[in-house]
């Protein structure tokens, strides 16, 4: 008796709790309106058509590595609203606005847990500005783009996202694949760090099909979530450890592995595609795009801001640079995706011809 009343005691003065806003709460403190939300629903459409080849176009995800200071994030949207009227009959943008970071070990874990960049972990504040921020975001126009890191979080922001991805880390996660197949967007798997396409492929299978597992209603209560399967689930290819994965000669060993088709393809052009180098993403994304007749890739990803590099969490920051993965400036993005939106206009011509 003893032994449990101290086991208890240690619960009671190590364990702290906050109750937060619940979903349906924070949706009404913050609503999407009518107009919005038909917006949105035509932009996940467009991107379910662009994953199935009935849109030509090529799908560009990109945006911050993680998103750390509204300000600068709704200058880049402004950028990348502006750019869209110039390359929008090859491209399609969409913006990525990373709100969690998955950590190796420890870190920064992103805006919705330490909006405030010094530890205080004020998640009420996360959540809010986050979706406020969607909400300015989205108003420009743009289809935002997130990862799923943690379930709890997803009925926050599910009526605001048009594309989802599940990182390397995460997707071997039995849950991560159960809550994809509850989305009503969307969403993409990572192939594992160590290269492996197999994990991403088992999770393809798994969000596909309906599921009927434990999680978080819009009330906030615990309940019994039943899903009817993500039909838009797809591959991410993002390289590895060992090196990258997004040429020809690797995508079709890939298939030959496979023996048959391999679903929508998406390149992530950092991370180990990019050897961890932000500034070779340029090179990864022209090699993407000439061999696109051949690999139908129907999208890919950028980690890009308004400045190049990235920097330490500190009293003394540079504007719109990253405080995580080193990102692409702005400048190279817009002249890399103008020169590859007219590159694509050349495919297109040769193959009309």
């Amino acid at each position: 008796m003893n032994a449990l009343n101290t086991a208890l005691q240690h619960n009671q003065t190590t364990a702290k709790e906050t109750i937060l806003s619940l979903p349906h709460q924070l949706k009404a403190q913050l609503p999407l309106s009518a107009r919005l939300a038909e917006q949105i629903a035509e932009q996940r459409q467009t991107i379910q058509n662009i994953l199935a080849g009935k849109d030509h176009r090529l799908m560009v995800i990109t945006g911050p590595c993680s998103i750390h200071d509204p300000v600068s994030a709704l200058e880049y949207a402004q950028k990348l609203q502006q750019l869209q009227s110039q390359v929008e009959d090859q491209i399609f943008l969409v913006m990525r606005a990373y709100i969690e970071k998955p950590r190796t070990t420890i870190g920064w874990k992103g805006f919705l847990y330490d909006p405030n960049l010094d530890g205080s972990s004020n998640m009420q504040l996360g959540l809010e500005k986050s979706r406020e921020l969607y909400l300015q975001i989205i108003e420009m126009g743009l289809p935002i783009a997130s990862e799923i890191l943690s379930p709890m979080a997803t009925g926050y922001f599910d009526d605001l996202l048009a594309w989802g991805a599940i990182g390397a880390r995460t997707s071997e996660s039995q849950i991560h694949r159960e809550i994809s197949s509850h989305m009503p967007y969307s969403i993409g798997f990572k192939n594992g760090t160590d290269g492996s396409i197999q994990i991403a492929l088992d999770a393809i299978q798994s969000a596909s099909h309906p599921h009927q597992f434990l999680g978080l209603g819009q009330s906030g209560l615990p309940c019994i979530l039943e899903s009817q399967g993500n039909p838009k689930a797809h591959l991410i290819l993002r390289g590895a450890n060992s090196g990258p994965n997004y040429q020809l000669a690797e995508i079709e060993k890939i298939k030959e592995k496979m023996k048959g088709e391999l679903p929508a393809l998406v390149i992530d052009c950092s991370h180990g595609n990019s050897h961890k180098n932000p500034l070779l993403q340029p090179e990864v994304l022209r090699c993407i795009i000439a061999e696109r007749m051949q690999t139908h890739v129907r999208g890919v990803m950028l980690e890009s801001h308004l400045v190049d590099g990235q920097q330490k969490i500190s009293c003394e920051m540079t504007y719109g640079q990253s405080v995580t993965d080193g990102c692409l400036g702005w400048d190279k993005t817009q002249q890399l995706l103008i020169e590859m939106a007219e590159q694509l206009r050349v495919s297109e011509l040769k193959r009309s011809a």
